[in-house]
């Protein structure tokens, strides 16, 4: 499967996870949801739950976070949360 997005995810201490990706889903603050290639810019909170996401391999990982936000820009995807 083709990576459309790239996606990082990261704590105050650390980088989690770097890598393309072909969609995002997160917990924002209204409602859950999900990114897509084309997105269109945004910056926005997260609260607890999880950060689930495709490979460009076709794997689904997922993340629980505690809090955090999020920036999306130019098929960028830009994760800071707390464990």
């Amino acid at each position: 499967m083709e990576a459309q997005l790239s996606l990082i995810i990261m704590s105050p201490e650390q980088v989690l996870e770097q890598c393309e990706i072909t969609y995002v889903k997160l917990p924002g603050k209204v409602a859950p949801f999900e990114v897509l290639k084309g997105h269109a810019p945004m910056m926005t909170t997260l609260n607890s739950g999880k950060v689930t996401y495709q490979t460009k391999d076709g794997e689904v990982k997922s993340l629980s976070v505690k809090s955090g936000f999020v920036e999306i820009r130019n098929n960028k995807v830009s994760v800071c949360v707390e464990l």
